[in-house]
């Protein structure tokens, strides 16, 4: 299966992500900040990436543009659990599906969404000429 990076200072989101990945027979190696996150990716050979937007220090916006620089097509999965507010302020997780992120899914989210998610990054990595998609635009499989 494939080899996924997350990064987010939330140990909880860290080990609920890294289980369910793993259960589904991912390999799974967790930062806790973007800083550390990048020194990770650098060592590593991985498939997929979650980020947190939202982190001290660097955040996922940095991070995801860095990562870029290095590796253009790796496909991130943005995550957020700061409230998407309806017309009152940007939201964070459109804002980075257009700065590059191919899915985003808003804490907190069900296993589904997070696997289904997975699945739709993964087969985009296949073919590079899709088209991002977010977590809404991915079919629920059984």
């Amino acid at each position: 299966m494939a080899r996924i990076l997350i990064i987010d200072d939330d140990g909880g989101v860290q080990a609920t992500i890294r289980l369910l990945l793993e259960r589904a027979g991912h390999s799974v190696v967790v930062a806790s900040d973007g800083r550390k996150g990048l020194a990770v990716f650098d060592s590593g050979n991985f498939d997929l990436l979650f980020l947190d937007i939202f982190m001290p220090g660097m955040d996922g916006f940095e991070t995801m543009r860095l990562v870029h620089q290095q590796q253009p097509l790796i496909p991130v999965v943005v995550i957020s659990g700061n409230p998407i507010l309806s017309g009152s302020g940007p939201d964070f997780l459109t804002m980075a599906t257009k700065l590059g992120a191919v899915s985003s899914l808003q804490k907190p989210f069900n296993p589904a969404e997070l696997l289904a998610a997975v699945a739709g990054c993964l087969e985009a990595a296949k073919s590079p000429s899709s088209s991002s998609v977010t977590a809404g635009e991915i079919a629920l499989g059984p």
